[in-house]
């Protein structure tokens, strides 16, 4: 593993020890962050094997994806305007039940690369075939959370509880810890209270943390009162679910209960404001939220329901909205945006040592380039990437020392093959959909 030395830059190193943002130079050395120095042309070039000239560069630490589906990528545009419960059972199951283990692969290969060039250096996956999954994360040299989704109804019930444990016995802590297997039961809504409570057998024997749908639409909830008398929150609050680290996605409609609740149990928060407003969902209690001391990290669910991997274009979104419901300009400063997409999300998720550019931590980082028409001129670097970059301005990614873009070419995966792959396979699941519903 090369030393890495980019010198003359201009880091936000979202420590809250430093600066918001200075000139200076960042060490790299074994896949950790070796050096931090608040001037530049500091470090010696001779410790480095590899130096990059960051006079045109903002670096920062990498994007971190809270929630998502990779492989969904194939459904990109698939199924549009529709309400969530008719786009899951309508049009998405379906089409699904077709899946196999190469599509899956394929799948989420197309979304690695496109969030590694948008500038996401950790991605929270569940979904089917978690197998190939880890796979591709292996091969890409990208960090993950992977889940095996867990449905709590039917022959695929124990199946999924299986298969989880299988995956955590095969992946757990792989490829120098990039791997992190979590237990992933999909919702409330199809895992029942008796299946929840095996999934919390498992997470007691394994000692893994849980990801799980909450509160996402209105309707969710109002089913969930009427059927036990309690919210989603409440119901798996009572279960004993939140005695176990959870990241929660969505929680778009929750009430003050629901939020003390959450704040009290630590339980992190994946928000994903793209896909809850293009699927109608509603714009969850962000601000309340932060207020209470909730991890909130954000997320771009799948791409089928986004419909793109676009962390930065999730970031804008997070700022705007809540200035815009509640018409206060000083919600949601840049600042926090960047550090929910950062540093929160790296709490929201449990994880640790990412998140923050700080000597000892994992060298996960990105390095946007400046030399653009909309990052001119420099008056704030923070305000610049939330409200004025693009996804297409990020010119470096490195995950545990590793450069996986270099000056926007990915370094360790054919783009050209994955695009045509995935497009392959993705016409033959429409094919196959589409003869079945013709029958």
């Amino acid at each position: 593993m090369k030393s890495i030395l980019i010198k003359n830059t201009l880091l936000i190193t979202l420590d809250d020890n430093r600066p918001d943002y200075f000139n200076g130079d960042i060490l790299l050395d074994h896949g950790l962050i070796a050096e931090i120095c608040e001037a530049p042309a500091s470090v010696d070039p001779q410790r480095a094997d590899h130096i990059i000239d960051g006079s045109h560069l903002i670096v920062m630490p990498g994007l971190i994806n809270t929630h998502g589906h990779a492989a969904m990528t194939l459904f990109r545009s698939f199924a549009d305007d529709l309400p969530l419960k008719e786009w899951l059972e309508d049009k998405i199951w379906p089409i699904e039940e077709y899946l196999t283990a190469d599509d899956v692969y394929w799948g989420t290969m197309l979304a690695i690369a496109e969030m590694i060039k948008g500038g996401t250096t950790t991605f929270t996956d569940m979904y089917f075939y978690m197998e190939k999954v880890a796979e591709a994360t292996a091969e890409s040299g990208i960090r993950a959370v992977l889940s095996r989704g867990m449905i709590g109804f039917g022959d695929s019930a124990a199946q999924g509880l299986r298969e989880t444990e299988q995956f955590i016995n095969n992946w757990q802590g792989r490829e120098e810890g990039r791997i992190n297997v979590y237990l992933g039961p999909h919702a409330p809504y199809t895992c029942p209270p008796e299946y929840l409570k095996k999934v919390m057998a498992l997470a007691e024997k394994t000692s893994r943390p849980l990801q799980i749908h909450l509160s996402e639409t209105k309707r969710e909830v109002e089913e969930s009162i009427r059927n036990f008398g309690k919210s989603p929150v409440e119901l798996v609050y009572e279960l004993g679910l939140f005695n176990y680290p959870v990241t929660a996605a969505h929680c778009v409609h929750l009430s003050d209960r629901d939020l003390e609740i959450l704040a009290d149990r630590q339980v992190g928060v994946a928000h994903n404001p793209g896909s809850n407003l293009k699927l109608g969902s509603g714009i969850a209690r962000v601000t309340d939220m932060l207020e209470k001391g909730i991890s909130v990290g954000i997320g771009t669910d799948g791409a089928a329901s986004n419909n793109n991997l676009d962390m930065i274009e999730e970031i804008r979104l997070v700022a705007l909205l809540e200035k815009g419901i509640k018409m206060d300009p000083t919600l949601v400063e840049a600042k926090t945006a960047l550090k929910m997409a950062t540093s929160i999300g790296a709490s929201a998720l449990n994880l640790k040592e990412i998140g923050i550019l700080k000597v000892g931590f994992k060298a996960d980082l990105i390095g946007i380039s400046r030399n653009h028409p909309n990052l001119m001129p420099m008056h704030n670097p923070l305000a610049h990437i939330v409200y004025a970059a693009a996804a297409a301005d990020v010119e470096y990614v490195v995950v545990n020392g590793n450069i996986l873009l270099n000056k926007g070419e990915l370094t360790g995966i054919d783009e050209e093959k994955i695009m045509y792959e995935a497009s392959k396979h993705a016409e033959r699941l429409v094919i196959e959909n589409k003869g079945k519903q013709d029958e």
